[in-house]
């Protein structure tokens, strides 16, 4: 992985575009999306950059970068279609220690720009390292299709509800809890009543959650087969996906492994080959205890779970 995936925070923050061509109006339709302040240098802006400044939605300045433009900027972009003056204005900004993109120029940039499915506030980045961008928009294309435009509404309506989740005990009743409202109760109270029937179920959902018994815990005995995640059965993905202890063999690929949640507890119990090994009673013992405790715990073995 040579970019590492971050969302950067961007409100009340500057970022500068250097030119005023198709480069800069791609950039700028993703970048008034967020609440950057936006501020455009172009000695010959585009008529859409015109109107978005006359309509106060971005700065233009109507020539070219100089020094002293991108200090104090989170990002800057140089757009220019110009080899040389896109060199002299990321000069300029790299000089002022702003993190630059030259578009359309992986080897010369600090950070690229993914594609992005947009279910504001749910948002998706899709990156290829710069190496097939016809493959990262087929990906936007399919996961558009996936994710239902109602998303949006019950992840803004959620992140509300969030403070008064926090009575149910974090972990396994929480997940639980939210689990049943984005895939249940938020779906079908949004196709009901709208937006404003989403609050009263959340409220009945809630109440429905606390006043449950908690549930017990489990294991699940989870073959790894012969290493590759795309040859595991759907039921083991679901297990890996919910548990909260994963012990596993050191056969096991760090591909499976990737599967688990981050915040699931993994425990090496060995089993290499003449190497340091958990005794199996020692094995089923840390089963036995971390269920008794509520927790959902994977048995993860490499080949046959039953041998």
């Amino acid at each position: 992985m040579r970019h590492f995936p971050i969302f950067l925070a961007l409100d009340g923050r500057r970022v500068v575009i250097s030119g005023g061509g198709d480069a800069a109006l791609a950039k700028l339709r993703l970048l008034l999306k967020t609440r950057a302040r936006l501020e455009v240098f172009a000695a010959d802006p585009a008529a859409e950059i015109r109107a978005w400044a006359e309509g106060g939605r971005l700065l233009l300045v109507e020539r070219a970068l100089a020094a002293g433009d991108a200090a104090g900027a989170a990002l800057f972009y140089a757009a220019n279609e110009d080899d040389a003056e896109d060199a002299r204005a990321t000069g300029i900004a790299r000089a002022e220690g702003v993190l630059c993109n030259w578009v359309d120029d992986l080897a010369r940039s600090q950070f690229i720009t993914p594609a992005i499915v947009d279910r504001d506030p749910v948002t998706v980045a899709i990156g290829t390292e710069g190496a097939a961008p016809v493959l990262a928009r087929a990906i936007k294309r399919d996961l558009e299709a996936r994710l239902p435009a109602r998303l949006g509404p019950l992840a803004r309506i959620g992140k509300g509800f969030r403070k008064a989740a926090e009575a149910l005990p974090f972990g396994r009743a929480r997940r639980g809890f939210w689990q049943a409202y984005y895939f249940d109760t938020g779906p079908a109270a949004l196709a009901r009543g709208g937006e404003a029937g989403v609050s009263g179920a959340l409220e009945d959902l809630l109440e429905a959650h606390l006043s449950a018994r908690a549930r017990p815990g489990r294991v699940d005995l989870v073959g790894a087969g012969p290493g590759d995640p795309e040859l595991l059965t759907l039921k083991a993905r679901r297990a890996l996906d919910g548990a909260d202890v994963v012990i596993h063999d050191r056969l096991v690929s760090p591909a499976i492994l990737e599967l688990a949640r981050r915040e699931a507890t993994l425990i090496d119990a060995g089993k290499l080959g003449f190497g340091p090994a958990m005794a199996q009673d020692e094995i089923c013992a840390l089963m036995v205890d971390h269920a008794r405790a509520g927790a959902l715990v994977v048995r993860l073995k490499s080949g046959d779970p039953s041998l």
